[in-house]
Parts: structure tokens; sequence; C-alpha cells
């Protein structure tokens, strides 16, 4: 079966997002000063091949853990579709 995974990427909460901190400080230059507090991360898609959804689960888990997240300064989270 294919599926397709929405993986988004975050800094920790706990830890500075120097992004983030100037995003925030330039939404009152752009007539947003009620726009505060924000995050950037990633968002990535990728299609696989997998024979169960559990098994896409584990698959998706796997490369986010060894690859497309640092485990020490940022979470992620995804959700899988099938095609």
């Amino acid at each position: 079966m294919k599926f397709k995974a929405e993986i988004d990427v975050m800094p920790h909460a706990a830890l500075l997002d120097p992004q983030g901190k100037a995003v925030t400080g330039s939404m009152a230059n752009i007539g947003l000063p009620q726009v505060s507090q924000v995050r950037i991360g990633k968002h990535m898609s990728m299609e696989l091949d997998a024979a169960t959804e559990s098994e896409a689960h584990e698959i998706v888990d796997t490369a986010c853990k060894k690859l497309l997240a640092n485990l020490i300064m940022e979470t992620y989270t995804f959700s899988i579709t099938a095609l």
C-alpha cells in the first residue's frame, strides 16, 4: 500500500528560537503588533510503501528519529494517510 506522511519538526519549547524571535520582532513593523511567540520549524511530506498503516507509522518514526529531527533540540509530530 502507498501512504503519505506529513511531518512537522519544531524546536523544543524550552529552547531559544532565534528565527522565530526575529520574525516576532518584525511583525510590528508590518502592522501586526498583535502577533507574538512565533516559532519556526520544518514541514516535510513523503510518500512510502508499507503493508499496513502501522508499518508506515514505524517507518516514518524511524526516519524522524534517525535523520529528520535532532532529538536533542527538536520535537516532531506526523500524520499518515493512505493514498
